[in-house]
């Protein structure tokens, strides 16, 4: 992430003056002829050029390429959760690693391009002698989050009165103390909600934008910065509450729609990648949960002007495999039948087998991450149902799609003359499986599935519970939740 890397020191051997630096042959680039050199670079040499960029290969990246390409400023438009700030910061990997800026300078200004009249007055008198150094591209990112109180001075600059005191004067430059935007000189930098920024502190970009100067307090100062300007905004406020100044607007070079994932198999890329997973996860599970964040994003019930972030479905992720856990540290360890096996003795014991999620365990994602969606105000009190409903309605579709086609009479035989199989968030493995026996069939759904022919415990009960709801959701088995929360599969009166 930018700024991780500030206790980075550069590589011995650089130049460490300026006589040096131009015997090296080094050349003067702008940050946008940077960027270019660099992405050109790797389009060439066949690279990666957005790493951990999931989703956007046909669509906003070719986009943002052409911006960049161009020597444009943007500004991507996308609801919360589309990976908008992430892509911004991940711009910075096409900047040179490392690069020379004047010892000491604020504005990280270059040797061969000074741009305060201190530095200039330094150049002249040490010449070849300027003491250099090295900044790292982590360095050279600068990001704001828009509030209604952001001042002109947090972006631009102020007066410092300490250096009035000092005993300079008030026309002197060098009383500036410089804001975000002009310490970011020669770097990226980035504004996160623009449309949040009061009107007339968008007035105050007007000139970064366009003359690539700042105007502090009525000073005649003129500092052309160097720099890429990138925002971030919901396209709500941008288009329709008219809250971003029509003459910003037409300062920025590229305007870039963001969006959700498009296809099924996007949505579970971006969870394998995200999610921070405590537990095992089965591939099944992690379907029902990225079907589930898709079908709540496309209700008619949901707000779709908020959008339902992709943090929903991570944040989704996370809660069942901590389910699993929790189901592991509140049981005990298991000695579990191999699949196929009534005897438990039969299976060698595991003192901490590793947790493994199943579809029940997706359940309590409907209250808890209820507050991560908007939905319309005619809905209010039944968000709860409405999750509940748009869940079983996803693992549903998973079962159709995983498990089409095969012979699951074995299950239903389970529960005929009145028997019942019971599960839940609290069963551990050896119990449910102790239950089940041997199942026809059920090697055939472990195939299908992806777990192949060698489960451990773990695994098969997630998987003889998937086909246990997916029956119950095509109406062939029955199923109640009983007092002490466990879940009872049984035949159909």
């Amino acid at each position: 992430m930018p700024g991780a890397a500030g206790a980075l020191r550069a590589p011995a051997g650089l130049p460490g003056t300026l006589g040096a630096l131009r015997a090296a042959g080094h050349r003067y680039r702008t940050v946008k002829q940077e960027l270019r050199d660099n992405l050109l670079a790797r389009m060439r040499g066949g690279e990666p050029r957005f790493a951990g960029i999931v989703g956007y290969d046909d669509t906003v990246l070719p986009e943002v390429e052409r911006a960049l390409l161009a020597g444009h400023d943007m500004v991507l438009l996308g609801e919360r959760g589309q990976g908008k700030t992430r892509l911004i910061r991940s711009l910075v990997t096409l900047l040179d690693e490392w690069t020379p800026v004047i010892a000491g300078s604020v504005l990280n200004e270059h040797p061969l391009h000074p741009v305060t009249p201190a530095s200039r007055a330094l150049l002249a008198e040490a010449g070849d002698d300027l003491p250099i150094g090295w900044l790292h591209r982590s360095m050279r990112y600068g990001e704001k989050l828009a509030t209604p109180d952001t001042s002109v001075g947090d972006l631009i600059g102020d007066v410092d009165p300490i250096r009035l005191a000092q005993g300079r004067t008030l026309g002197d430059p060098e009383t500036i103390h410089f804001g975000l935007v002009p310490r970011t000189n020669r770097g990226i930098f980035a504004v996160n909600e623009l449309p949040d920024l009061a009107e007339r502190i968008q007035v105050a970009l007007l000139n970064v934008l366009e003359e690539r100067d700042i105007q502090v307090r009525g000073y005649q100062l003129r500092l052309p910065l160097d720099l890429l300007l990138v925002a971030s905004a919901n396209p709500e406020d941008y288009t329709n509450r008219g809250r971003i100044i029509t003459p910003l607007k037409d300062r920025f070079g590229a305007e870039i729609r963001t969006h959700y994932p498009t296809e099924l198999e996007l949505e579970l890329a971006l969870i394998r990648q995200e999610a921070d997973l405590v537990a095992e996860v089965p591939e099944h599970v992690l379907e029902v949960l990225a079907r589930f964040a898709r079908a709540v994003r496309e209700s008619p019930s949901v707000d779709p002007r908020s959008g339902v972030s992709a943090r929903f479905a991570i944040a989704a992720a996370e809660t069942v495999a901590a389910a699993a856990l929790r189901r592991a540290g509140l049981t005990a360890a298991e000695r579990s039948p191999r699949p196929g096996s009534a005897d438990p003795a039969d299976a060698p014991a595991e003192s901490h087998p590793v947790p493994v999620a199943r579809v029940g365990d997706a359940v309590p994602v409907t209250s808890t991450l209820r507050g991560k969606v908007e939905f319309e105000s005619g809905e209010e009190g039944r968000e709860v149902e409405i999750l509940g409903h748009l869940l079983r309605t996803a693992t549903a579709e998973t079962f159709r799609a995983r498990l089409a086609g095969l012979d699951l009479s074995g299950f239903t035989a389970l529960v005929e003359q009145g028997r019942a199989i019971e599960t839940g968030e609290l069963v551990p493995s050896a119990e449910l499986l102790r239950q089940v026996g041997t199942v026809p069939g059920l090697a055939k759904v472990l195939d299908r599935l992806g777990i192949g022919d060698a489960p451990t415990p773990g695994q098969a009960a997630a998987a003889v519970e998937f086909v246990l709801e997916g029956l119950h959701l095509s109406r062939r088995l029955g199923k109640e939740v009983t007092d002490s929360g466990r879940t009872r599969y049984a035949g159909r009166d």
